[in-house]
């Protein structure tokens, strides 16, 4: 018998598979299209890792699926290279970046094929060539003439290492994301002139369209927090001494007679006015301290600390001076940086009151705590009090009479706040796309001519940040210097590079058309393949999604695309752990190389099924070093039964059972595929196949139409996780043909259902076997049948004690 050696055939198939273009999708097919994809990935020098080969075998097997069915399924290919990732690298290898992504990305190519990863290498990408980053400038350009890019100052994080700023998901425990050794820097805030791009336009647009997005429901949920709605008004409270004003956003003004104290963020721009000399030492420590904090920490902090500024603010409905506080659970980016203190109705400010012994005023009836939630749950059931002409009234009938009363004495205005901030889009690298400005004394910031695109990057050999706020680029004197394209006058190009996030925002995009010098992409063939049939990832769930959606928007306004979501179905994958649930980590030496596991001798078709039937595609995996073993064996199992047909004498008649073992299996692999229920798929595939086995042991192989048709089903089912192995065995069922195109079983209905059905036998609890019975037969029938079959007869030692029937299913005998 032909043995199942991954070793000499998945190099075999590989190489036919490229020369063959088995892959190259035809962008103007009259198929029904399928993309599937997984999230860009950024080359580095340690190559591909187990969390790459889950990611990218997911979208594969998808894809492999759908063009096995007939579709014409893109697997596109390409590379995030621009970023700090790869500078870093660079750096430390003492090449630059353009010199390492030239040795980095061919290296990538053979371990992608290597995992046996259906791509379409004729539509590759990377973001650092410039025929594509002349497209990320192009979108600067046209967000800035169409009034969404823009420059201002604000305070962000600095790394001093990377000499970059940081987003506030980029700083964990007060460090860089990228440098969190107990050695490293503590991150710190700096006032940085930055371009944004107005994301907050699309704000209420992209929250609508949210629901509707057929995404892992944890996803939907990270961007409508990230948006952050709330309707509610911004109230003026004026500094009792002092022509200075402090304006707060509240969704709570109904409540605002029961107002206490007033807290402004710690960076706020009055603290330095509001603060009196008799307080200024400990506001000034206080702040210093809160900017060694994120803003994610300052919110999950538990225990509320604060500090009095000792200005007071006056109540504009009550007239009431309250205390002003800077405390770091404000937060100066998000509202107006200042919150009114009503601790009556709301249980963080009644912590702070509790903590410091600040007034509480209740404004309901009951005259206790009840919170502002509960509130606006229940307008009609609770009763105003202590707010002058509104006491009595329910706050369904209150709140919009506050509201008008705030109004109409000049310090209210009914507003929709976000927490969606304008995206900053500028970093201070030099490995990126460097933003298309010029700066003229005389004609202020100009942008770069369309024909000009690109603005090519030069290559430098000294490209590391000298720490004065500038990247490198401001030292490439002969590239910095230019004519200001209006008046021609003496102009210096922006220094500053496009954050990466611009370049993987639409790169879906320019894989449907890569080579184009004219635009983009092509509208007519975007609309025809876009959105994405299906994309999954395990990381940047929130940041990199809400960005493509943003851009995509825009292209659909500027009248580029049809459709303005970008990804119709989005999967937030589970990554895998080490066997104890740690992440793997070069420091800990507990990592995996999935390479290792193909050369060790499983191949990658055994790796794959594993990591796709490890667990549901949602849960993170722990590693089983036993799991490609395992998943070798069946494999295998496929192989030799597959070769076993084969080499039997069959004839012509009909075998209906063997159609009943497949024809179920078709069915629920196919269902499993297309809910992107991997693990149970598999299961279905091993249990089909052990069908097989059972039945073959029974009673031989003779059908050659119904066995040939159970042997193809089950070769074409195991494609999408072991494509390597299935391709051979196609071949040696006799088919000139590869299995990758338009080869997929399809289940009959009569089938699905059987005269026999599969009962198996315990003996004291324990599995001895299984028998096949008429699906009428009785109980005593079965029962019979079960302790006269040879193998459970040798542990029925004397006269069962008990024995169990449950219908369908099992006779279990105590003895």
């Amino acid at each position: 018998m032909k043995r199942y050696s991954p070793k000499d055939i998945e190099s075999k198939w590989q190489k036919y598979w490229d020369d063959n273009q088995t892959y190259k999708a035809d962008l103007n097919s009259s198929k029904p299209k399928y993309i599937g994809m997984s999230m860009f990935n950024y080359p580095s020098g340690a190559g591909i890792h187990i969390g790459h080969a889950m990611n990218y075998t997911i979208s594969d097997v998808m894809a492999r699926f759908k063009r096995q069915q007939g579709f014409e399924s893109y697997h596109p290919v390409g590379w995030d290279a621009f970023g700090l990732p790869a500078e870093n690298y660079a750096i430390k290898a003492g090449v630059s970046p353009q010199e390492s992504m030239a040795k980095i990305i061919p290296d990538y190519h053979k371990q992608y094929k290597a995992m046996g990863w259906s791509n379409d290498w004729s539509k590759e990408i990377a973001t650092h060539e410039p025929k594509y980053y002349k497209w990320s400038q192009w979108i600067f350009t046209q967000m800035h003439k169409h009034g969404l890019a823009y420059q201002d100052s604000r305070m962000q994080w600095w790394c001093e290492k990377d000499n970059t700023v940081l987003a506030n998901e980029q700083v964990i425990d007060g460090k860089c994301w990228r440098h969190d050794g107990p050695e490293d820097p503590l991150v710190e805030k700096k006032e940085i002139k930055q371009w944004f791009f107005k994301i907050t336009d699309y704000a209420d647009e992209l929250l609508e369209a949210t629901d509707a997005l057929d995404w892992t429901p944890s996803v939907k949920l990270a961007q409508k927090n990230w948006i952050g709605r709330s309707e509610g008004a911004e109230v003026t409270y004026k500094v009792q001494d002092s022509e200075h004003s402090i304006t707060v956003f509240t969704t709570a003004y109904d409540t605002m007679y029961g107002t206490t104290f007033l807290v402004v963020a710690p960076e706020h721009e009055l603290v330095p006015f509001l603060t009196d000399p008799e307080h200024l030492a400990e506001v000034e420590a206080y702040q210093k301290a809160t900017f060694l904090k994120s803003e994610l920490e300052r919110q999950a902090e538990k225990e509320k600390t604060g500090v009095f500024t000792g200005a007071y603010a006056i109540n504009p409905l009550s007239g009431r001076p309250v205390p002003v506080w800077i405390a770091d659970y404000v937060l100066v980016g998000y509202g107006t940086g200042a919150v009114m203190g009503v601790p009556g109705e709301d249980e963080r400010d009644y912590e702070f009151a509790q903590k410091f012994g600040l007034d509480i005023i209740y404004t309901t009836k009951q005259q206790e705590f009840v919170s502002d939630t509960d509130i606006k749950a229940n307008p009609e059931k609770y009763i105003i009090a202590n707010s002058e002409e509104f006491d009595g009234m329910t706050f369904l009938e209150g709140r919009p009479k506050i509201l008008a009363k705030l109004v109409s004495v000049g310090a209210g205005v009914a507003k929709v706040n976000y927490r969606l901030r304008d995206w900053s889009v500028g970093r201070q690298r030099y490995w990126g796309a460097p933003i298309p400005i010029i700066n003229c004394e005389k004609c202020g910031q100009v942008l770069v001519p369309e024909e000009d695109l690109p603005v090519v990057l030069p290559e430098l050999k000294d490209f590391q940040p000298n720490g004065d706020g500038r990247s490198a680029l401001a030292r490439a004197t002969e590239w910095l210097k230019v004519p200001c394209p209006q008046c021609g006058g003496e102009g210096e190009r922006e220094t500053d590079t496009l954050d990466t996030y611009i370049c993987s925002s639409w790169y879906m995009l320019r894989y449907l058309d890569p080579d184009n010098d004219q635009a983009p992409f092509g509208s007519e063939v975007a609309n025809k393949w876009m959105p994405v049939d299906f994309y999954n990832g395990a990381d940047h769930a929130t940041a990199h999604m809400i960005y493509a959606r943003f851009v995509t928007r825009f292209f659909h306004k500027i009248g580029l695309l049809e459709n303005p979501e970008p990804f119709k179905k989005f999967l937030y994958n589970g990554k895998v752990t080490a066997a104890n649930g740690e992440m793997f980590s070069k420091s800990k030496g507990n990592g995996v190389d999935p390479l290792e596991i193909i050369a060790q001798g499983y191949g990658a078709d055994a790796l794959r099924t594993y990591l796709m039937f490890a667990a549901p595609l949602d849960l993170w995996v722990k590693w089983d070093p036993q799991g490609v073993p395992g998943t070798f064996r069946f494999i295998n199992r496929v192989w030799n039964i597959t070769q076993d047909f084969l080499e039997a004498k069959t004839t012509d008649e009909n075998d209906e059972k063997v159609l009943q073992a497949i024809h179920p299996a078709i069915k629920k692999v196919t269902e499993d595929l297309e809910t992107q229920k991997y693990n149970t798929a598999i299961a279905t595939l091993m249990k089909a196949t052990n069908d097989l086995y059972e039945y073959k042991a029974k009673t031989g192989i003779k059908s050659e139409k119904d066995w040939r048709f159970a042997a193809e089903s089950l070769v074409m089912m195991m494609g999408p996780f072991a494509p390597h192995a299935a391709e051979e065995l196609w071949h040696d069922l006799g088919h000139t043909d590869t299995l990758q195109r338009d080869h997929w079983p399809v289940y009959e209905e009569k089938y699905l259902t059987s005269n026999t059905m599969t009962i198996a036998i315990q003996v004291n609890g324990k599995l001895r076997g299984t028998i096949s019975v008429a699906s009428d037969a009785s109980k005593e029938d079965i029962i019979a049948a079960a302790s006269s079959d040879e193998k459970v007869k040798t542990y029925l030692v004397s006269e069962p004690k008990k024995t169990i029937y449950v219908p369908g299913k099992l006779v279990s005998f105590v003895v």
